[in-house]
């Protein structure tokens, strides 16, 4: 036992294990904090948000469905699209549920989404609780849901199950799904499901995008009729949108496109629940294959493979102009932001850094081919017949991921070398979470504060963890208002004044949603929020409540990382209440893939007490009514197997898979 120099006990190590063995056996390292604080603003904002959340999240769900958790909504939906919206507007009820959520929340998350596939198998977009076929810009954002809820609780039969048969619809293991040549090493078609490629589409499929894509560049150069230096193409002319539907089907149908790269967080994520090394080993020789075609182009990504194999098959042997590819619909960002995604699925896998060496290469090409535009550096985002072309200044965010997970400096300096103004103005953090300070829009799932917190990691911004959760509080009110609204009320989507009954109020749900708290992510887990369209949520430490026995915070705890280095977290831990103790389990990783070393504490004034030898991924901190404990976490990072396992888990929570009738 050591005490401060005020003899109150600062902490107590050690009770030895090496987190091994089953509930009842397992011993965890443990430090006890026991001296006063006063709770820092950004602890108390944490646990306001979570309580206002807590509310939100139930008053969001009555607010749109039906008793049984279905929406109240149209009678028929149309068209391949659809289910990846109410999907990404009712996923945050899983993550909250991880970070400290209400139990009410955890069983709102699980209804939902069983109300939202039963519903949508109903109108025809859903076969075997997956979607028919869609691409996987679509499903990494409605997959989202399904890595959230491996995070609540990983041993449900229904999730294990669903997780396993929906990575083998991506192996080439499942006979009604063959959406993956193992020979070719590829994907058959941008367009995939549970129910095999989609080779052919239909007018029918693109239905409820006609309106839409009418203000979007035309996906080809030579469309009869387009003018394609317009930069918009008439979907809703029925014959530009017959010829449109017949050259995707004869030069886009057919073949792998780099966005299929999201398909490795689904089989990770089957990895992570089940263990089984077939689907790590998927990852990696898939990840593989797309690495030998940069390769063999030259070093730039392609953005269409055809199905022998060959770079540019059905597109007259042009390397661009694929689906979702360097010319359509939006350029570079469908490029990096899957190579991102499964460039980290890699290294979380297998622990080797040199994974992230293919999307660095695709950002520092892209930087090489960027030109001085009235004193700014611009980099061309589309590739068209007559080459490079719509130079706009860089995305730091692509950076800023590989940097969380390498630490490394020449990722540090992709980050800072792209010029800050589009995405951080420092005037605006405390107003604008979620929003571009520039542009004033919305960004996808208000994920819009990347780049402030990465200088606050970087000593820049002491202000921030105020600054973004009195933000994000607003953002909440904001919401609630919005919702609250006779706009938000769903019964006039149809009726009424509104007279809302159109394509549109497929987003709905995600426009009035209240459940947002991307400085809860940032502030406890130390990282970035996930990439909107189907990244894992990787992050340096996550929570469990040991005396709830579930995870995320316990009540009134509020947890701060503060920096972050090659080996190491530094983390405050604060129990705002003043009448009860806290235990709470850190985790190194949020799948447990690091090893915490030993940790070195502080008090409230930053003094050092001591150092506590921990050995194992995860520490237990008891935090006495209203102590506080700041704690350097000494890590290997990337020497676990990662996994959802709790520190609970045993051989006997693992679900069995459950096999039908074979005939």
């Amino acid at each position: 036992m050591m005490t401060d120099k005020d003899g109150a006990f600062s902490k107590v190590a050690v009770d030895a294990g090496d987190g091994a063995g089953s509930d009842s056996t397992r011993l965890l390292p443990k430090i006890e904090a026991a001296s006063g604080w006063n709770p820092p603003k950004w602890a108390l904002m944490q646990r306001l948000l979570l309580d206002t959340l807590n509310d939100a999240a139930v008053e969001f769900v009555q607010r749109y469905t039906h008793p049984d958790g279905t929406l109240i909504w149209r009678d028929n939906w149309p068209g391949m699209d659809g289910s990846d919206d109410p999907y990404e507007a009712f996923m945050n009820l899983a993550l909250l549920y991880a970070l400290g959520g209400s139990e009410e929340v955890h069983a709102l998350a699980l209804k939902m989404w069983d109300a939202i596939t039963w519903q949508w198998t109903q109108y025809g977009q859903i076969h075997n609780e997956f979607d028919r076929y869609y691409d996987w810009m679509h499903h990494g954002e409605g997959y989202l849901y399904l890595y959230f809820l491996g995070l609540t609780d990983p041993h449900l039969p229904k999730q294990v199950q669903r997780s396993i048969r929906f990575a083998g619809m991506y192996t080439g293991d499942d006979p009604e799904a063959l959406n993956y040549d193992k020979e070719k090493k590829l994907i058959r078609s941008p367009i995939t499901g549970s129910q095999g490629p989609r080779f052919t589409m239909t007018e029918e499929d693109w239905c409820t995008h006609r309106g839409v894509l009418d203000d979007y560049l035309a996906p080809f150069e030579d469309i009869p009729g387009v003018d394609f230096a317009s930069g918009k193409c008439r979907w809703s002319d029925d014959d530009v949108y017959r010829e449109v539907i017949r050259l995707m089907n004869e030069r886009m149908a057919r073949g792998d496109v780099p966005l299929n790269l999201n398909a490795t967080s689904l089989v990770a994520h089957a990895y992570l629940i089940s263990g089984e090394e077939r689907f790590r080993d998927w990852v990696l020789t898939y990840y593989a294959a797309w690495e030998d075609r940069a390769r063999r182009n030259g070093g730039i990504m392609p953005d269409n493979i055809g199905l022998s194999g060959e770079i540019g098959e059905c597109m007259d042997g042009k390397w661009w102009g694929g689906y979702y590819g360097w010319r359509w619909p939006h350029g570079f960002m469908t490029v990096i932001e899957p190579l991102t995604n499964a460039a980290m699925n890699a290294v979380l896998l297998s622990g080797d850094m040199a994974h992230l060496e293919e999307a660095r290469r695709q950002l520092d090409l892209n930087w090489s081919l960027g030109k001085q535009e009235n004193g700014v550096w611009v980099v061309p985002h589309r590739h068209f017949d007559a080459g490079w072309t719509d130079y706009r200044q860089p995305d730091p965010k692509y950076a800023i991921h590989l940097w969380t997970m390498s630490m490394s400096e020449e990722d540090l300096l992709r980050a800072n070398r792209i010029e800050a103004a589009p995405h951080f103005r420092e005037i605006d953090v405390p107003s604008v979470s979620g929003r571009n300070p520039v542009t004033r829009k919305e960004t996808k799932h208000f994920i819009g504060n990347t780049y402030p917190w990465f200088r606050y990691m970087q000593g820049l911004a002491p202000d921030y963890p105020e600054q973004i959760t009195q933000a994000g509080y607003r953002l909440i009110r904001q919401q609630l208002e919005k919702m609250r609204s006779e706009a938000g009320n769903p019964r006039n989507w149809h009726y009424g004044v509104y007279n809302t009954d159109d394509l549109s109020s497929i987003h709905f749900w995600q426009e009035y949603c209240p459940l947002y708290f991307e400085s809860l992510v940032q502030l406890t887990l130390g990282a970035p929020m996930h990439i909107s369209h189907g990244g894992l949520q990787h992050a340096r430490l996550r929570y469990f409540d040991a005396d709830g026995r579930r995870p995320g915070l316990p009540e009134q705890v509020g947890a701060l990382v503060e920096e972050l280095s090659a080996d190491s977290a530094t983390v405050t831990l604060v129990n705002v209440g003043l009448a009860a103790e806290r235990r709470v389990i850190v985790q190194a990783g949020c799948f447990g893939e690091h090893r915490l070393e030993h940790a070195v504490c502080y008090d409230e004034q930053g003094k050092e007490t001591g150092t506590v030898p921990i050995g194992s991924k995860w520490v237990e901190i008891k935090l006495a009514p209203g102590s506080g404990i700041r704690l350097k976490l000494v890590m290997s990072r990337y020497v676990n197997a990662p996994t959802y396992a709790t520190p609970w888990s045993s051989e006997s929570d693992y679900a069995q898979v459950l096999h039908g009738r074979t005939r």
